[in-house]
């Protein structure tokens, strides 16, 4: 798998609505288990299908701790305990998100795992490694407060002395945000367009219309379907293009940019037209800085000229 999990590109706007969804109900659970639930609000068990929702974006709020563990394995179960005691004496400062890989390799293949348990840190929606192997609660607690030492980060932000004011969120951007987690599109897609009317250059705004777009044109497909009919019709843009909107959506952004530039080199005349203009759509839906449009952008020049 090319893409990988440090973009903050499907945290913007709307592009994984499911992850959203499982984010929000796992939230309602822990809230209705109250302080005697199974599960700290302070430690999540996430997966591939949440790990947007509950690790990248929430890191552009407080910094999250990735144990990547099988959670059988009895050798890392004491250290398994540790992080979840580091994360209760945190208070919210930090966030520890556990990923069973044996469970789901998918995540264990995009997070390139050399050992388990492995560590890492997800701040501002990038996402690095920081340590393998299980270390004792001493040396653990010292790498952790380098670590956040170096973020600026500290037990007392979590407990609300001396915080600063929040800036006001839009309220177009704030109803767009809650019609999303609604499963709202239409609304979600009128608060953007708003937004970008009144403020045209507003990338936030752009990026989650784009993604919008995007969950609209895939909500009803059946992505192995539309993937096996890709394979069979490899000149065929519908489906070339839907296909890659399920990759996009499913967070293979690189697979997705690599199949429409490939087809763009294909066709000709108004399918690749075609071809293209999806393509810059795409784009859309992530930062116009991030990596893979970098590249992808160089790649669709290179195939245009």
């Amino acid at each position: 798998m090319a893409a990988e999990f440090s973009r903050p590109g499907s945290l913007y706007g709307a592009v994984d609505l499911g992850a959203r969804k499982q984010a929000l109900e796992a939230q309602a659970r822990r809230e209705a288990a109250g302080p005697s639930g199974a599960a700290s609000a302070d430690v999540i068990e996430v997966t591939s299908a949440t790990f947007n929702a509950e690790v990248v974006e929430r890191s552009l709020s407080v910094p999250v701790i990735v144990e990547a563990t099988v959670t059988r394995a009895e050798q890392v179960r004491q250290f398994s305990g540790v992080m979840e005691k580091l994360a209760a004496e945190a208070a919210g400062s930090w966030v520890l998100a556990r990923v069973d890989v044996e469970a789901d390799p998918q995540l264990a293949q995009a997070l390139r795992m050399r050992a388990v348990p492995t560590v890492y840190l997800a701040f501002q929606g990038q996402l690095m490694p920081l340590f393998e192997g299980p270390l004792p609660e001493s040396q653990l607690r010292q790498a952790l407060a380098q670590v956040f030492e170096q973020l600026g980060v500290e037990p007392a932000d979590a407990l609300g002395e001396d915080q600063p004011d929040e800036p006001p969120v839009d309220p177009e951007l704030l109803a767009a945000e809650q019609a999303v987690e609604k499963g709202d599109l239409d609304a979600a897609a009128a608060a953007f367009e708003r937004l970008l009317a009144r403020s045209p250059s507003d990338e936030g705004a752009k990026i989650g219309l784009a993604g919008v777009g995007l969950l609209r044109r895939t909500q009803d497909l059946d992505p192995a379907d539309v993937l096996r009919r890709a394979a069979e019709s490899q000149d065929d843009v519908d489906a070339q293009t839907q296909a890659a909107d399920v990759e996009m959506v499913s967070g293979q952004v690189d697979e997705a940019f690599d199949r429409l530039v490939a087809l763009v080199r294909r066709a000709r005349g108004a399918d690749r037209d075609k071809a293209r203009v999806h393509l810059l759509g795409l784009f859309d839906a992530l930062p116009a800085d991030d990596p893979s449009v970098t590249r992808a952008r160089r790649a669709l020049a290179s195939a245009l000229f």
